[in-house]
């Protein structure tokens, strides 16, 4: 699936003062990271985004917010925010800065290991 790439260059605007954060391609999509963590992540024009357990209801109650059910199974802590909620950068903002606050609170991932194949 293509993602929406004026909703990525919105999001790199509002992160590019920040240190640290790279992009990943991934679940067909993009996701931003910080310390190895994905916060947000663009699947279409919809964000995906990791607030985590302790703002996962309060995410729920907002308008234009769902679970997200990438697996078919809801993930707890990730929620899917459709192109109505982002109208306003203010809108965007918000996820942001309530996703990298929780990575925040996350220890850093450590380096992955070339697989044996990649070491050759």
């Amino acid at each position: 699936m293509a993602f929406d790439e004026g909703l990525a260059q919105r999001i790199r605007e509002l992160v590019q003062a920040q240190r640290g954060i790279t992009e990943r391609r991934m679940f067909g999509g993009l996701a931003f990271m910080s310390r190895g963590h994905m916060f947000v992540g663009v699947l279409g024009n919809t964000l995906m985004a990791r607030v985590g357990p302790i703002e996962y209801a309060g995410a729920l109650a907002r308008r234009h917010v769902r679970e997200m059910d990438f697996t078919g199974e809801p993930m707890k802590g990730y929620v899917y925010v459709d192109a109505a909620g982002l109208v306003e950068e203010s809108d965007l903002r918000h996820w942001i800065d309530a996703c990298l606050r929780n990575v925040d609170t996350l220890p850093p991932k450590a380096p992955k290991e070339a697989s044996p194949s990649a070491r050759r």
